[in-house]
């Protein structure tokens, strides 16, 4: 089964994918080491087949097999933010924006980021008027 783009990690399975974005294919010893806090081994296991089943990870068949991430961590991240802007904001980018920018102690790297972003949002939108 192909995992979906669109789909919603819960908080567990976010840890675990978490894991496999960081150190890349990991057997179920590792993920169980790596993981960072008291957690049972068959836990682990649990989560990680899990994870298989639904298309988020691959197994492999190699003994031990390992686990990697069969989706991104950018197309996760992507759905997050859709799906909170939807909840919070319905859909309005800059109350988001603006609570984040207020909110926050931003660097002089972030501010030079979100002003480059802001440029080339104005350009697909010129290339967009006829």
């Amino acid at each position: 089964m192909k995992a979906k783009a669109n789909r919603k990690l819960s908080p567990g399975e976010m840890e675990f994918m978490g894991l496999l974005w960081e150190y890349g294919p990991l057997s179920l010893a590792e993920a169980h080491e790596r993981v960072g806090r008291p957690i049972g081994y068959t836990t682990v296991q649990t989560r990680l087949n899990r994870l298989a089943e639904k298309g988020f990870a691959k197994r492999s068949n190699d003994r031990p097999a390992k686990y990697s991430a069969a989706i991104s961590q950018k197309d996760v991240s992507a759905n997050h933010l859709e799906l909170l802007l939807d909840r919070v904001t319905q859909g309005n980018v800059v109350p988001l924006v603006a609570h984040l920018v207020d909110d926050r102690s931003l660097t002089h790297e972030e501010l030079g980021e979100l002003r480059r972003i802001i440029e080339q949002a104005e350009r697909r939108l010129e290339e967009e008027q006829p």
